[in-house]
């Protein structure tokens, strides 16, 4: 099993003018981000568009990535669909494609019981022989993944981890609490938690923000590992200026545009989710000057 730990960046997907898969770009972040030494790559997460993807894009990114990646970190997909049928169809293909690990969000826009969520992802892992890993962000699909149903679906062997970005650090705290007896990661998808994450046992964090700066967002693992709080709480600290700017609209298109202004022709996010007013952009590109004056990237 691929030990689930570090900082996984949910790597974005270039497009070009016409909303196609700049296929070069993508191949040059994954090296980026390898290169700064994030400690795996997650295709088509939230910050890589995965809900304005169709299945044959997400089948060409996987391919790319896996191909570029070469086995130097592990390599995430997101397979995570409405339908249990649909969920390990896709699950299955980014097994043959050569994932290392699905990251499986709940269902999305109906209503499901903690019922409902246990038999879901049993089924999927009985399906599929794999590593999973839970996503839960009910703010996006409505669907919470509780605690208490958390524990029990760390019970199944290949269900090894979660992702919470609820925000609620409670929340995440007591998947940590209740899946400590376990081999179970749980993972930070709240940028700002992550150094937090690590203190309460937690595993690391999939940070969007490793798009735009992730040197800095390795090192807040690599400090805390190598016992330096002082220099993970800096790292960690970093972030704050360029998080506020998530006030401006959608953090996605936020990241993306951010990467966009450091030189990288990774295109916009795919409209409507493409308008940022002219005081963000300012805003964004002060930052970032900032940023690249203190040396942070």
């Amino acid at each position: 099993m691929t030990e689930i730990k570090g900082i996984i960046p949910p790597i974005l997907t270039p497009l070009d003018e016409e909303e196609n898969v700049n296929e070069q770009e993508l191949r040059n972040q994954v090296n980026r981000l390898i290169g700064a030494g994030v400690h795996g790559i997650f295709a088509f997460g939230t910050n890589g568009e995965g809900y304005a993807l169709n299945e044959t894009e997400k089948e060409q990114i996987l391919e790319i990535v896996v191909e570029e990646t070469a086995g130097r970190v592990p390599v995430y997909a997101g397979s995570g669909c409405i339908t249990t049928k649909d969920t390990i169809r896709m699950s299955r293909k980014a097994k043959s494609l050569g994932a290392d690990v699905l990251s499986i969000i709940t269902p999305w826009f109906a209503a499901a019981s903690q019922e409902d969520l246990m038999a879901h992802y049993r089924e999927v892992a009985q399906a599929v022989d794999m590593p999973i890993v839970l996503y839960n962000i009910p703010a996006r699909c409505g669907n919470a993944l509780a605690p208490a149903t958390v524990a029990r679906l760390a019970e199944i062997d290949n269900i090894v981890g979660a992702k919470d970005s609820s925000g609620n650090f409670d929340n995440m705290l007591q998947y940590i609490e209740l899946t400590k007896d376990k081999d179970f990661a749980v993972l930070s998808g709240n940028d700002s938690l992550i150094l937090w994450n690590l203190l309460a046992g937690g595993a690391g964090g999939i940070a969007g923000c490793a798009n735009v700066f992730p040197e800095n967002m390795a090192n807040i693992y690599n400090a805390f590992m190598e016992g330096n709080l002082e220099q993970a709480r800096v790292c960690q600290d970093n972030i704050r200026a360029f998080r506020n700017c998530f006030r401006f609209g959608n953090p996605n298109t936020i990241v993306k545009t951010a990467v966009a202004m450091l030189g990288y022709p990774v295109g916009q996010c795919r409209e409507p989710f493409d308008h940022i007013s002219e005081e963000g952009i300012a805003t964004i590109d002060s930052v970032l000057k900032s940023y690249q004056e203190k040396g942070i990237r």
